[in-house]
């Protein structure tokens, strides 16, 4: 990495159903993320937060869909509005955005501000598909529907805010999903990206896995969007996550896959950006799961064992 790492946070768990991750952020700074990012002689810059409102301090159905269920979805533009911006400033200065989650509708935000100006593709690591639309959600969570908006799926076609402007279906891959809503599976199967389960990772081994998502992801882009939900790990090496599910990925595949978007996509600068999310301190064991998620970023910045 030959670029300023730029640090922001956006303590957000208005997507989600369960409180917590809005501490995310802080554990993870806690872990010493600025640190290790140093020690790799990578400079590093923490723009702390993205105001976030309390939810304590806002109604749930501000800015509700026409129809279907979409929990505080006019604070959720707010702050993915806000944070497309820090992001696109950061772009624009020549750093790497670095993003602290918060839930996983935060990757709106972060997708809109880094495809403003180039073509990015995305890999997604999660235990879920993230592809409900209002219509179809089951819960009204909006982390559950964040990778949905991005490629402007369903009501958010209608937005201005949340369909990534320069992303394209088919340079989008989701690698390690285990959990997947019954109305979530054909919005998946008849879209244009592509979707890597576990059972791919078990079969074809989680190097070759990641290889080919990064295949698709640079192919005709300028780079690529990581977007790491600690939950796609299992819950033995991640227990603090909102939304845990057994049978996730090993800590040593986990390494391995940040290991080859380093060596795959940093050079020459085509790691575009990298976002951690799901944190949930709450639920955590003495910061494991914060710190496994600072292990993840340096790895994916470049740290090798030798």
């Amino acid at each position: 990495m030959d670029r300023n790492v730029r640090i922001i946070g956006v303590p957000m768990d208005l997507g989600a159903d369960r409180r917590g991750v809005d501490m995310g952020p802080s554990a993870i700074r806690y872990a010493g993320l600025a640190g290790e990012i140093e020690g790799l002689d990578v400079a590093c810059t923490d723009w702390g937060d993205v105001h976030v409102p309390r939810p304590e301090e806002t109604d749930p159905d501000s800015g509700a869909p026409a129809s279907g269920d979409a929990k505080f979805l006019g604070e959720t533009e707010t702050v993915c509005t806000r944070l497309a911006h820090e992001v696109d400033d950061a772009v624009a200065d020549g750093d790497f955005p670095l993003i602290l989650g918060g839930d996983h509708s935060i990757a709106i935000g972060t997708a809109g501000g880094v495809s403003r100006e180039a073509e990015t593709g995305i890999v997604w690591f999660d235990a879920h598909g993230d592809f409900n639309t209002p219509a179809t959600t089951p819960s009204g969570n909006v982390h559950g529907m964040s990778l949905a908006a991005i490629l402007g799926k369903g009501s958010f076609a209608d937005t201005d805010w949340a369909p990534a402007p320069n992303v394209a279906e088919e340079n989008v891959a989701l690698v390690g999903l285990r959990s997947i809503d019954e109305a979530e599976r054909p919005n998946i199967r008849d879209s244009d990206v592509t979707a890597y389960t576990m059972t791919d990772i078990d079969a074809r081994g989680v190097t070759e896995v990641v290889s080919e998502a990064l295949d698709i992801a640079t192919d005709g882009t300028d780079g690529v969007h990581v977007s790491l939900d600690l939950d796609w790990l299992d819950p033995t090496e991640a227990p603090g996550v909102g939304t845990p599910e057994r049978g996730g990925v090993s800590y040593r595949e986990a390494h391995a896959a940040m290991e080859i978007i380093a060596e795959r996509a940093a050079d020459p600068g085509r790691l575009a950006s990298m976002e951690l999310v799901e944190v949930n301190p709450i639920l955590d064991q003495h910061n494991q799961t914060a710190e496994l998620a600072v292990e993840l970023a340096t790895s994916a910045l470049g740290k090798v064992i030798l």
